[in-house]
C-alpha cells in the first residue's frame, strides 16, 4: 500500500433507486470500482456522460453516500468523518456555485468566512487569490456579467479560498471556448505546482492528456483502464498508426498480406477501402511502407501518420468513441 496515498477506494458501487411508469427502477451508475489518488497529483477520471465519473466524484467529496464499499480521505473514513474530509478539500461542481448579484470579490469572502476565517482574513485571501490568479481586471464587477471563463476562473478560486489539501474539480472547461479552457488549464496547473493534489472528472481528451499524472478511463461505471496518459497509448494502442486509403478491395487485401510480413508492422486493421497500420516509429516506417506499395503496383489514394490518442486507447478497450451523446441517467 502507497504510504503516499491520500485517496483510497475499494469495491465503490452507487445504485440509485426510482420510480419510472410505476414500476421501481434502479441504476447502477458505479459497479465496484477501486483506485487510490497520491498526494500532489492530478488524477483524472475520463469517460463518456453517464459513464459513473460526476457520482463518484460526489461520493468522495462526501455529498451523496455509497450503496457499498469503502473509501478513506486523508486518512479519514467517509461515513465516520465527514466534517473533517470537508475541511481539508475544495469542491468546483460542474454548474458553479457563484452568487451571481455579488462581485467576485464579495463570492470570495462569503466563501471564506463559510469555511470559518475571519473578516480581516477573509478579506486578504480574497485579495491574495484575485492578485494571484489574476483576476483584478473583473473581481469587482457583479458575477452576472462575467463570461464562461470568468465564472470558471472564480469557480476555481472559491475552491480554494480555505487553501484546501486536496481539490475536485467536476468538468472544469465544459462549455469554455479555447482560450478560456487554455487559461483555466494554466491555473490548475499552477495549484499543481504549488503542491495540491487534484481530482477532476472530464470527457476531454486533450484536457486529461495536458493536465493529468494518471488518468482512469471510466465505462458504464466500471474502471476498464488505468495508468499515466502516455503509458497507457504506448500500452493499448500497438504503436504509431499510417492510415492508407485504397481505391479497392483487390488492393487492399494484397496490401495486407505484404505489410503482415513486415517486423515492424504490429497490427493491421481494415475497413472499406482504408488499412490502418500500426508500426514502430512511424516516422521511419512511413516511407518504407509508401516504398513497399510503389514496389508492388498499389496505388494509395491518400495517406496519413497519426499517434495514438485517448480516444483510440477508449476505442479500442469499448469498442466505442469516448464523446456520446447526452444520456438519460444520473447527471454525469
Amino acid at each position: 500500500m502507497n504510504d503516499n496515498c491520500v485517496i483510497r477506494v475499494n469495491g465503490l458501487k452507487k445504485i440509485f433507486t426510482g420510480r419510472e411508469k410505476g414500476k421501481t427502477k434502479s441504476v447502477e451508475a458505479v459497479s465496484g470500482i477501486s483506485f487510490n489518488v497520491n498526494n500532489g497529483e492530478i488524477f483524472g477520471l475520463l469517460g463518456p456522460n453517464g459513464a459513473g465519473k460526476t457520482t463518484t466524484m460526489r461520493i468522495l467529496c462526501t455529498l451523496i453516500s455509497p450503496t457499498s464499499g469503502s473509501v478513506s480521505v486523508l486518512g479519514y473514513d467517509l461515513l465516520k468523518h465527514q466534517n473533517e474530509i470537508r475541511k481539508n478539500i475544495g469542491y468546483v461542481s460542474q454548474k458553479g456555485g457563484l452568487e451571481l448579484r455579488s462581485t467576485g470579490k464579495e463570492n470570495l469572502i462569503l466563501q471564506a468566512r463559510l469555511y470559518g476565517m475571519s473578516s480581516l482574513d477573509a478579506e486578504r485571501r480574497a485579495d491574495e487569490l484575485i492578485d494571484k490568479l489574476d483576476l483584478k481586471s473583473f473581481a469587482f464587477r457583479k458575477a452576472k456579467t462575467f463570461s464562461g471563463g470568468q465564472k470558471r476562473l472564480f469557480d476555481l478560486a472559491t475552491g480554494i479560498i480555505h487553501k484546501p489539501k486536496i481539490l475536485f474539480l467536476d468538468e472544469p472547461t465544459t462549455g469554455l471556448d479555447p482560450q478560456s479552457r487554455s487559461h483555466v488549464w494554466n491555473e490548475v496547473k499552477k495549484l499543481y505546482d504549488d503542491g495540491t493534489t487534484i481530482i477532476l472528472t472530464t470527457h476531454y481528451l486533450e484536457e486529461a492528456d495536458v493536465l493529468c499524472n494518471r488518468v482512469a478511463i471510466i465505462n458504464l461505471g466500471k474502471i476498464v483502464e488505468l495508468d499515466n496518459p502516455a503509458l497507457l497509448k504506448r500500452r493499448i494502442i500497438a504503436g504509431d498508426i499510417i492510415v492508407l486509403n485504397f481505391g479497392s478491395g483487390d488492393s487492399l487485401e494484397f496490401a495486407k498480406k505484404i505489410l503482415a510480413a513486415e517486423s515492424y508492422v504490429k497490427e493491421i486493421q481494415s475497413a472499406d477501402t482504408m488499412l490502418q497500420v500500426y508500426v514502430d516509429e512511424g516516422d521511419r516506417s512511413l516511407p518504407v511502407v509508401m516504398g513497399l506499395m510503389n514496389k508492388n503496383n498499389l496505388h494509395v489514394q491518400t495517406v496519413s501518420l497519426s499517434r495514438p490518442t485517448l480516444d483510440d486507447v477508449f476505442l479500442k478497450l469499448t469498442g466505442r468513441k469516448l464523446i456520446e451523446p447526452e444520456q438519460l441517467s444520473e447527471k454525469d
